[in-house]
């Protein structure tokens, strides 16, 4: 692993390592709460996208976006989720990947209770139907109780079934539907500001429509798949094409670990 962006600092940057969980928490801490680092201005919450693509532009292979990983891949995967407060992901992507709680992990303890974070991140899962199996651990057996994030009118009894499984229910939406701009202030009115987001493409395209995504961390894998996979992000058109900052960037035996803020 060797420091390509912002220009190497130090001989160390350069040498190509394998980098310890400290310097890539360093590398991808959040801005100071109320700061954003690109654009200015003040935010209650910073929203980060981890995602990977493969050189042709596919979001994942046969449905799971763990083909195109790689160990340096997994590793930047666990510290942002090291770093983060809450983990938002959508209802498909919990249903794809066999979601699972997120958990503690002793290199990131030290830290995390400096910030005054919980133990773990929270997973804020994003569902305005709320067709999830609530008997999974990742709603009867998390670390810290996971998040249902729905609109207002949402089924009665799925939003029973939730809360009776352990589940807390954040209405961010009126009617049936979630509205993606509401996301980050609800989460941040529990306090979580942090936020990272794991997709999938339909949700991060609803993000960036509404304009609240201030970073994407893209990992580019050096493979070409083909398919009908989609893109990374998948969702309605922005009247303005969102501008975007390069940030950092880590490569890793063909592997590109992008930053990207939003301008």
């Amino acid at each position: 692993m060797r420091r390509l962006f912002p220009h190497p600092l130090t001989p160390s940057d350069i040498e190509d390592r394998t980098w310890d969980l400290a310097e890539l928490a360093e590398v991808y801490a959040y801005p100071e709460p109320g700061r954003g680092e690109a654009g200015g201005g003040t935010r209650s919450a910073w929203l980060r996208a981890n995602m990977v693509s493969s050189l042709d532009g596919a979001a994942h292979h046969e449905g799971r976006s763990q083909p195109l990983s790689s160990d340096a891949d997994m590793r930047i995967f666990g510290t942002l989720r090291g770093l983060a407060d809450a983990v938002v992901v959508g209802a498909e992507t919990v249903r794809q990947e066999g979601y699972r709680p997120a958990r503690a992990r002793e290199a990131f303890a030290a830290r995390r209770a400096a910030l005054g974070q919980g133990p773990a991140p929270a997973i804020a899962v994003v569902s305005a139907g709320l067709d999830l199996d609530f008997s999974l651990p990742l709603f009867t057996a998390p670390l810290v109780p996971t998040l249902v994030l729905t609109g207002a009118d949402a089924p009665a009894d799925r939003v029973r079934a939730a809360r009776e499984a352990g589940a807390e229910v954040l209405v961010a939406g009126e009617g049936r539907r979630v509205d993606a701009a509401r996301v980050p202030g609800v989460l941040a009115g529990r306090g979580l500001t942090r936020l990272l987001t794991e997709g999938g493409p339909k949700l991060l395209g609803q993000f960036v429509a509404a304009g609240v995504l201030d970073e994407l961390c893209l990992s580019l894998a050096p493979v070409a798949v083909s398919g009908t996979a989609p893109r990374i992000v998948n969702g309605p058109p922005v009247a303005v094409p969102e501008r975007f900052t390069l940030a950092s960037v880590i490569e890793e035996s063909g592997f590109l670990f992008t930053r990207y803020h939003q301008i």
